[in-house]
């Protein structure tokens, strides 16, 4: 059970970015273990097409979390009955998404003020889930509580524990505080894996220094699926247009090219980053109304560069 939190690299959900085609493609690139974006627990047993979109999973993706949140242990463990669990290896619960719409229903870090409800909604996943469950958690609300918090849902039952070194209240500011994920290394049993800045092979190696059993890559990844083999240390070479086509024709198998030609801005705005003479072309893409022109303007781009 262990050895799937241990000496790994894995892709951090993210919601509206880490969709299944993106974590096939970061799998391709060397990603140990991909979770899907977060998902509502409470959405999923009200029977939500859209919500249940959100567990599809790509042919190469193993091991593979999920991702829920929601602040009502019922409904978790409701949710978990379902056989859509069954092709998942393990099961995540968001405590640790700092936005303000998550945070107002008291989901996400909010759940790191209510340690009794945090560790009742562990419990409820462990009777409904009969593989590991682990918790995504942040240093703390406003102030680092970490240590006790982790050391609270080891005692719930947790398998294990990701922690992203910023509180709710720094949301992406500041630098991660690898000490602090260190604290929390020290105070548990149970594996830890370390989030927060890792962005090339120096700052794995900073993070690694916490003593964690494994490692998480979130926002170093948007645009740079690739992020793995580099961190990994194999040489490999990128070819953006091709990557993004992929990322595109995979998605189109469900998706229609209306909702791809919105949907896609923002991921081929991250692939163009640090890109030769970018600027105009970024423009011209926000401004595209079709999936058509937008491949248009890209394959013109990478033509003459």
């Amino acid at each position: 059970m262990e050895k799937l939190f241990e000496n790994k690299i894995f892709l951090a959900p993210m919601a509206d970015v880490t969709d299944f085609a993106f974590r096939s493609i970061a799998k391709e690139f060397g990603a140990d273990v991909t979770i899907t974006e977060m998902v509502s627990a409470k959405a999923l047993v009200y029977g939500s097409q859209k919500t249940l979109e959100l567990l599809r999973v790509a042919e190469n993706e193993s091991p593979v979390g999920a991702q829920l949140f929601g602040h009502e242990p019922k409904f978790f463990e409701e949710a978990l009955a379902s056989p859509v669990f069954d092709r998942f290896d393990f099961i995540d619960i968001n405590m640790g998404c700092p936005a303000p719409k998550i945070v107002k229903n008291g989901d996400g870090s909010a759940l790191m003020k209510n340690v009794h409800l945090a560790q009742e909604i562990v419990r409820a996943c462990k009777r409904a889930f009969k593989k590991p469950v682990s918790v995504k958690m942040r240093l703390g609300f406003d102030e680092n509580n970490a240590v006790m918090f982790a050391k609270a849902m080891e005692e719930a039952g947790a398998d294990a524990i990701t922690v992203h070194g910023r509180t709710r209240e720094m949301m992406y500011s500041g630098e991660a505080d690898y000490e602090a994920i260190a604290e929390v290394v020290r105070a548990v049993k149970i594996p830890v894996i370390a989030n927060g800045d890792v962005v090339d092979r120096d700052s794995l190696n900073e993070i690694l220094k916490t003593g964690a059993s494994s490692v998480m890559v979130g926002r170093g990844a948007l645009g740079r699926p690739w992020i793995f083999a580099e961190l990994k240390n194999k040489k490999i070479k990128i070819n953006k247009l091709e990557i993004i086509k992929k990322h595109i024709n995979l998605l189109k198998k469900y998706y229609k090219n209306e909702f791809l030609a919105k949907y896609m801005k923002k991921h081929i705005l991250w692939y163009l980053k640090n890109e030769k003479d970018s600027t105009e072309i970024k423009k011209k893409i926000s401004f595209a109304k079709t999936l058509e022109e937008t491949m248009d303007i890209l394959e013109n781009y990478f033509k003459n560069i």
